[in-house]
């Protein structure tokens, strides 16, 4: 039962480590391309709505995260008037979304592995 309890909690840590992933690689991504005016507002905008994607993604079928993800960055992004053609804000998108997931879930698995849950 205990064990249960830790992978509980670790799973709620590395929820909260995907959603500060993604705030930090969105964050970088506006400060790159000259955003200036706001950047954290802006940030947590658009990391909300990218974990909204990876969550309902996540929830129809794994591979959906990485469709609806960078999607739903596309769209949010569309709204901060961030000068990028429409193709490069997918494939940002898509970037941000597997380099946070893909951190998110190697430590996940190595919390696993520690625990002996895996």
């Amino acid at each position: 039962m205990l064990y249960r309890i830790i992978t509980l909690i670790g799973g709620l840590v590395f929820v909260a480590a995907l959603f500060a992933l993604l705030w930090l690689f969105c964050k970088k991504f506006l400060q790159h391309h000259g955003v200036t005016d706001q950047v954290s507002d802006r940030a947590t905008v658009l990391a909300t709505w990218t974990f909204a994607g990876i969550s309902v993604g996540l929830l129809m079928a794994v591979a959906g995260a990485f469709v609806l993800g960078p999607w739903a960055f596309y769209r949010t992004l569309r709204g901060h008037g961030v000068d990028i053609s429409d193709a490069a804000a997918i494939w940002w998108g898509l970037g941000i979304v597997m380099a946070a997931v893909g951190i998110t879930g190697a430590g996940f698995f190595a919390f696993l592995m520690l625990v002996g849950a895996y």
